[in-house]
């Protein structure tokens, strides 16, 4: 059974540049960064010693007691999909036709860690009887879920960085397919930690740019040396279009298509065919033809041959006359949560016509044949954002999003 379009009524964030939407918004125009160095004495000694972190700690908002049972991930997923649910207007829905997907990367890694020092210095009997809801990946499904009363499924795509925009994909699939009426989907994920700190230095992909945190993330700069470790979380709520309409619900946006794809080719390294198919799928899900495209919010984590990469791909999935933007340069990279970021920004740029420039680019790569937006905000209404996230193991996905009927 396939059904009418689906529109946004709802979103909700918190990232490193604020604490629900229209801070992150505002912050993203401002051009703003919010990356800063790790002042606490665990990182003293690693090669990488900045993050994004949080502006605003997901304690301030949640029950005290409620917290302490749960993950950061999963705090701040919740945090994310109670404000996504409020700026939808709460839309009364059978709880059987009301599903969630929240996709993360690494899940409870920060629980896991944590008890696992527990076990081996303090014994068995200190650790906690809350761990293994606490480290499970479904965790921060399984809690928005519960709070939402959603009986319709709760998914959980780990697609590393392509899970948070698989989740969204997903929801567009469940309403088309007459699974669902209302989807609460996005990305959560909150992994600053010594040891994914010391494995991405490990493997090169981090930026060591200790001295100049702001200036770190700089996406399709030719001096770019990695990404910049990230946490947050964005969700978006998905609803058939006549039944918004019909309960006089504001669309932000129409989620028109999504393409997802696999390389089968290397487990980290990028591979352009299945960018480009990812891309593609989208644009053909959206009936749209490339010309159509007129903003991409890139993936850019900053690599030195992941920018290049994408960079090749859009060319040739879309051309070089989309307006290009890279908000990790801002953020860092929330990994499992970066695509539903992506897809928050491209569909504010969307609604209000406004699309956010690139920070660091100061120094472009002569390679990137691309539209890349600097210096400040681009202006002018938009027939159609597309938005891209790759992740390590091939998974590639796209979301194409058009203005609300």
């Amino acid at each position: 059974m396939y059904t009418s379009d689906v529109v946004v009524t709802g979103l909700g964030a918190t990232t490193p540049l604020g604490g629900d939407v229209a801070s992150t918004w505002a912050a993203m125009l401002a051009g703003e960064s919010g990356i800063s160095a790790i002042e606490e004495e665990w990182a003293a000694e690693l090669p990488v010693r900045i993050a994004g972190r949080l502006k605003t700690e997901p304690g301030e908002v949640l029950d005290r007691v409620q917290a302490r049972r749960m993950d950061r991930c999963e705090q701040i997923a919740l945090v994310a999909a109670r404000e996504a649910w409020a700026d939808a207007g709460r839309p009364e829905v059978d709880p059987e036709r009301l599903a969630v997907v929240i996709g993360t990367g690494t899940g409870g890694v920060l629980t896991l860690l944590a008890q696992d020092d527990v076990l081996e210095t303090s014994g068995v009997r200190r650790v906690s009887p809350h761990t293994v809801p606490m480290l499970m990946a479904n965790g921060p499904a399984a809690w928005v879920s519960i709070e939402l009363g959603a009986r319709g499924g709760a998914h959980t795509p780990v697609s590393a960085c392509a899970s948070g925009a698989e989740a969204i994909a997903m929801g567009l699939d469940l309403i088309r397919l007459g699974r669902a009426d209302v989807v609460v989907a996005g990305g959560a994920e909150a992994c600053v930690h010594p040891l994914p700190l010391a494995g991405f230095a490990q493997a090169k992909a981090h930026s060591t740019r200790n001295d100049a945190p702001r200036r770190a993330s700089r996406p399709f700069d030719a001096d770019r040396d990695g990404f910049v470790i990230g946490e947050g979380a964005a969700v978006v709520v998905l609803e058939r279009a006549d039944r918004a309409a019909a309960r006089a619900a504001r669309a932000h946006a129409t989620l028109a298509g999504a393409g997802v794809t696999s390389d089968a080719h290397h487990i980290t390294a990028s591979h352009a065919d299945g960018q480009v198919r990812a891309m593609r799928l989208a644009l053909a899900a959206a009936g749209l033809a490339p010309q159509a495209v007129e903003h991409v919010h890139a993936h850019a984590t900053s690599t030195p041959m992941g920018d290049l990469v994408e960079a090749r791909s859009i060319t040739e999935a879309i051309g070089s006359h989309p307006a290009v933007t890279a908000t990790k340069s801002m953020t860092g990279h929330l990994f499992g949560a970066a695509g539903a970021v992506g897809a928050l920004a491209a569909i504010l740029a969307v609604r209000d016509g406004v699309i956010p420039a690139t920070q660091n680019l100061e120094n472009p790569d002569p390679e990137v044949k691309l539209d890349v937006v600097t210096g400040g905000p681009r202006r002018g209404p938009l027939r159609a954002a597309l938005t891209n996230s790759f992740g390590f193991g091939g998974h590639n996905a796209s979301l194409v999003f058009t203005p609300a009927p």
